[in-house]
């Protein structure tokens, strides 16, 4: 890696060419997440291992895959996004853990975003404060297929992501300092009907829409702001549901091309 040209073929921080990315890409933030999700995949092999960015391909079901950390927060996401972009990746999944603001969500449950409270500052940097963040119908509708078919409880709706895990979620920070506005923001999101707190979904989408690309989330629930709950349970149900997830917009992908149609619909046959 001589350059940070974007144009060259070796990506400047995820350190991958054209030939090191295959199938949907999941983006945890731990790189110790890595093997933990590619842990039933087959065909493996470490494509690039540089600073948080460690990727890793494979096949899950026989479908292509591939699976790139992203450490904390949406700038480091977004380079990941854009650098795969670059190698011809289009499909994007972040797969994490959140904090659940709804009591009926217990810890261990799945969230599936469709859509993203842009409370993080790097999408600003893309596009206007006012533009949405949603995800991809055909990644919610794979993500959803995923967790029925595996037995996995889920919830769909609203994310919030934050650039701050303690003031930019309500929680003091040191010292007990309380950021402007923080009694009121979960109380807030909440009657908004909003899910729950993560670090990188609505930079993700945001980015991934205006790049013409499919992305979405799925996070598994670590703790409930409002039961006081926190169980670092279910860690593996994100990565095989998004893994699981992979494989059917692989087969959606291919009734659509049968079809001659762009969009997967629910009159198609999702034979597999």
């Amino acid at each position: 890696m001589d350059s940070e040209d974007p144009n060259d073929d070796v990506q400047y921080h995820l350190d991958i060419g054209p030939n090191d990315a295959a199938g949907p890409v999941l983006l945890p933030g731990d790189p110790e997440r890595v093997p933990k999700i590619t842990a039933r995949w087959e065909n493996t092999e470490e494509v690039g291992n540089h600073r948080e960015y460690r990727t890793v391909t494979g096949r899950y079901e026989g479908e292509p895959v591939t699976v790139t950390s992203t450490g904390i927060g949406s700038p480091s996401a977004t380079i990941a996004v854009e650098e795969h972009a670059r190698v011809g990746s289009g499909t994007f999944i972040r797969v994490g853990s959140c904090g659940a603001i709804q009591p009926e969500i217990d810890v261990g449950d799945l969230v599936i975003t469709t859509g993203g409270v842009r409370q993080e500052g790097t999408s600003d940097e893309y596009v206007r404060e006012d533009y949405p963040a949603t995800a991809h119908p055909e990644v919610v509708t794979a993500l959803v297929t995923a967790c029925e078919e595996l037995g996995y409880d889920y919830h769909c709706g609203v994310t919030c992501s934050t650039d701050s895990f303690y003031a930019g979620q309500g929680r003091p920070g040191f010292g007990g300092f309380e950021a402007a506005g923080s009694e009121q923001l979960v109380e807030e999101l909440q009657e908004a009907g909003v899910l729950n707190f993560e670090m990188e979904a609505s930079a993700i989408m945001t980015v991934a829409n205006l790049y013409g690309l499919r992305a979405g989330a799925v996070c598994t629930v670590y703790a409930n702001r409002v039961t006081g709950e926190f169980r670092t349970e279910g860690e593996r149900r994100a990565g095989e549901v998004a893994s699981r997830a992979a494989a059917v917009l692989a087969a959606m992908d291919r009734v659509k091309r049968e079809a001659g149609v762009d969009r997967w619909h629910a009159g198609l046959s999702l034979d597999r």
